[in-house]
């Protein structure tokens, strides 16, 4: 029989996929842009030191050669570009940090009057002479402040623009997907969905939208076939039942009726009860639907009780009903019925003696053994179907009744717990919510 799907909240930190879109964008626009800039930065740089060192190369060789051939005349006049000449002997009139300077380009910096200045110095070292050439460097460095805050401008502003882009081709790419989350959970309430893929273009949305279609059909399917076999197994199973309440009543009203053969027939009108609770529980259970009525808890215990006690075998077991006697439930005898006749014959099951009491509280009633206790294990595991506890052993049964009580309780708002008792056995409690 199938459950209501459960709807899981969301991951806490899991991003929608619009988001991750968005995302996407902006870091690959920030990511080129960035790159661009500084791709650029480092081959304007490369390219201008390139090209000064060059020159300046040039240009001091140029000045060694015309020196040594004229002292006098030789000359060098350049904007931006100043040029000096020291002995060997007289090295010391030449700034301090320019004299343990090797042949080559060198890049030195500075301030003056609080102001940074920098400049490229070629050295070249003759027999006699030391040849000097600076370049100034402050306006090129101005010029790459200036050009550096423009490139972080643009990659703002192009981060920006990827942003804007990314939204619009979410929204672009989100809505039929959107679309699409939109009527399928419009048609998740009807009993016939409405075919989706009519309304998608054929795209990647629209073969998803036809998945769903064949999906949900054959769904539909298989909650018809179980509806209609529950219907049929309910509507068959209640008609020998019927049977078998009214042959019992029929042979109980006799008067000549011997004691070991009331038992018998007593015994066979409680089981048929239990039968027909069940059957009408289940078929509850497999609809999910609340059925209206009105019971009397502690009857119902009472008679699940005298159920189970007819059941004992000579087992020295004392089943006792305390508590409240007026408590009243709208809901059926039925679902009550079952939920506490799983609870007291588990309880009976594995209580070898001793005692099991029902305690009917105004809003709970509290199902109270004597057996052998429950494990860390059985008390995680015990209301899973198919799970039979460390204590089974060999006996009878198939795991199911307690998963049927936590479904019941699940259809009806109920709780249902299971504890130690205070010196031994279990506490099992059905809250009424």
């Amino acid at each position: 029989m199938a459950e209501p799907p459960v709807q899981r909240p969301a991951t806490p930190g899991r991003r929608r996929l619009r988001t991750r879109i968005i995302v996407t964008f902006t870091l690959l626009g920030f990511c080129l842009t960035a790159l661009f800039a500084y791709a650029t930065t480092m081959l304007r740089t490369r390219v201008e030191n390139q090209l000064l060192s060059d020159a300046l190369n040039r240009n001091i060789d140029g000045y060694a050669s015309a020196f040594q051939r004229n002292p006098d005349t030789a000359t060098f006049a350049f904007e931006g570009v100043q040029g000096r000449v020291y002995s060997i002997d007289r090295l010391g009139n030449a700034p301090e940090d320019w004299r343990a300077l090797q042949d080559g380009i060198h890049e030195l910096h500075g301030s003056e009057d609080g102001e940074r200045f920098a400049y490229k110095l070629a050295v070249r070292h003759s027999p006699t002479h030391v040849f000097y050439l600076a370049y100034d460097l402050t306006q090129t460095l101005h010029g790459q402040e200036q050009q550096n805050r423009l490139l972080v401008g643009t990659v703002v502003v192009f981060t920006m623009l990827a942003l804007l882009l990314g939204w619009w081709s979410a929204s672009r790419v989100m809505a039929p997907v959107s679309d699409l989350a939109q009527r399928l959970r419009g048609s998740g309430t009807s009993s016939d969905p409405e075919a989706l893929a009519p309304h998608f273009a054929e795209d990647e949305v629209g073969e998803l939208a036809k998945a769903l279609d064949d999906y949900a059909a054959r769904l539909t399917e298989v909650v018809q076939r179980d509806r209609e076999f529950n219907a049929d197994v309910s509507h068959e199973l209640r008609t020998p039942l019927a049977v078998i309440r009214g042959a019992a009543e029929l042979l109980l009203s006799k008067p000549d009726l011997d004691e070991r053969t009331r038992t018998r027939l007593e015994r066979i009108q409680r089981a048929e009860q239990q039968s027909t609770d069940l059957i009408t529980a289940l078929l509850l259970l497999s609809r999910n639907e609340r059925a209206v009525g009105q019971c009397n808890v502690a009857k119902v215990a009472q008679q699940q009780l005298d159920s189970h006690r007819a059941q004992l075998a000579g087992k020295p077991v004392e089943l006792r009903l305390e508590g409240a006697t007026d408590v009243q439930l709208d809901v059926p005898d039925s679902a009550l019925a079952v939920a506490l006749g799983n609870l007291i014959g588990n309880a009976v099951k594995y209580t070898p003696s001793g005692e099991v009491v029902v305690r009917v509280h105004r809003d709970a009633v509290d199902v109270i053994d004597s057996g052998p206790g429950l494990s860390e294990q059985d008390a995680a595991k015990l209301f899973t179907r198919g799970y039979r506890g460390t204590h089974a052993g060999h006996s009878q049964g198939g795991g199911i009744g307690l998963s049927i009580v936590r479904r019941l309780c699940a259809l009806y708002g109920w709780d249902v717990q299971v504890r130690p008792g205070d010196e031994r056995g279990v506490v099992a409690t059905l809250t009424f919510g």
